[in-house]
């Protein structure tokens, strides 16, 4: 691979470095998922072949569990899903998505050998698993899956030790991406991409990661193009610089962005953003109207009542209950927003549902005021190129468009 090597990063083990002078925007890699699976909670809105969501799909006539686009999307799939399918109706139903996403690797491996490119870098044998790291409730999870997996694995298929089961799971736990819709608004899904293993994490990166969901819609197969991974610069990146993206959002706080980087990846970072508890002050800030700052006390119990409710929110979420979470969302913003900063984060998450949620049932003008205040947000805490303040910008643009206050020219051209 001509853009990147391999390296000792410093601190980190392995890493990738650039191999000549980049900018934003550049891709320096892309990458097809070895294997990816669709979530169990979205196997059937989402297809299992291009991870599109679609009103109406059709569903595998064999297994009852795998759905698709259509015919087309069916035949692209049915490589990965050949011998998951008759798995399945031997088991008499599909496993969870970490043991069809194990087997669906241990079947490309066991047929195609441990490299499947001449672009791949790394082994998925060479990859961390993390299994010795790994606490006693999350020990006692593995071995439910592998006992699970057993079961599920065909007897006519190779068997394979429990520690190399137990390391693909491992692989897994801290490697796997997710996978996004064709809006990139929803993760629908996770796949293993080996290459993208070994970028580090930084709390601000050099770069980002974009889900290319490729041309899928041609009636012959041969002329589709994989869905894949794409590593593009967010900024200048020198010749032998190290490439790094972000594991965790930037927009929560230090303190919480260690704890989950040490009990999903098993690190301390230790970048100066977390050191520093860089822009922690803004993201938990008071609102200053002409000079005037509202007290300590008055910004703790803002906090604390955005934080009470935002469970609450995301429970009414789940259930689909959108008027709820319209209710609970004004009445958190009408109580703190003349108290907490554009830049609180629990106001933000407030500001980004109520958009979101506004926009699905058709308060457009509600919608695009919510985004709006939700991207001049974000615009003082991420970085100026991220990606999720790219989606927001974006999503932000619809709102305003849908609601009429972006006049749309056409070009007639001579």
């Amino acid at each position: 691979m001509e853009n990147v090597a391999i390296f000792d990063s410093p601190g980190k083990g392995r890493g990738l470095k650039a191999t000549k002078e980049f900018w934003a925007g550049d891709v320096l890699f892309s990458e097809p998922s070895l294997a990816a699976v669709v979530f169990d909670s979205l196997a059937e809105r989402i297809c299992h072949s291009c991870f599109r969501r679609q009103e109406k799909l059709q569903k595998c006539s064999q297994c009852k569990f795998a759905h698709y686009c259509d015919r087309t999307c069916q035949r692209a799939g049915w490589a990965e899903h050949k011998q998951e399918c008759g798995a399945i109706k031997a088991y008499g139903k599909a496993p969870n998505e970490n043991i069809r996403l194990v087997a669906r690797l241990m079947w490309r491996l066991d047929k195609e050998g441990s490299v499947v490119s001449d672009m791949q870098l790394i082994t998925v044998e060479e990859l961390e698993d993390h299994v010795a790291d790994m606490q006693e409730d999350e020990i006692k999870e593995l071995k439910v899956d592998i006992h699970n997996f057993l079961d599920y694995w065909p007897r006519n298929s190779k068997q394979h030790t429990i520690d190399d089961i137990s390391h693909i799971f491992g692989v897994i736990n801290c490697n796997g991406f997710t996978v996004s819709d064709q809006r990139g608004l929803q993760a629908v899904g996770v796949g293993l991409f080996p290459n993208l293993c070994l970028v580090n994490h930084n709390c601000w990166p050099n770069c980002t990661v974009i889900l290319n969901h490729g041309n899928q819609s041609a009636v012959n197969t041969m002329f589709h193009s994989q869905r894949r991974i794409e590593l593009r610069s967010l900024g200048k990146i020198a010749e032998g610089e190290e490439l790094t993206v972000a594991y965790v959002d930037f927009l929560n706080l230090s303190e919480e962005r260690r704890r989950l980087l040490k009990t999903q990846y098993f690190f301390d970072c230790q970048c100066d953003y977390c050191k520093n508890g860089t822009k922690d002050d803004l993201k938990l800030a008071g609102r200053e109207v002409d000079g005037v700052k509202p007290s300590e006390q008055q910004v703790k119990e803002a906090t604390d009542y955005c934080f009470q409710k935002l469970e609450t929110m995301d429970k009414a979420r789940l259930d689909g209950d959108y008027h709820q979470v319209v209710k609970i969302c004004r009445d958190v913003i009408d109580r703190t927003e003349p108290v907490l900063a554009d830049t609180h984060i629990y106001l933000l998450r407030m500001w980004s549902t109520l958009s979101e949620v506004q926009a699905y049932l058709q308060y457009f003008n509600d919608a695009a005021e919510y985004s709006r205040k939700m991207v001049e947000g974000y615009m003082k805490l991420y970085h100026p190129n991220n990606a999720a303040l790219g989606m927001a910008a974006m999503r932000a643009g619809v709102n305003h468009w849908q609601a009429g206050l972006i006049e749309v020219r056409t070009w007639d051209g001579v």
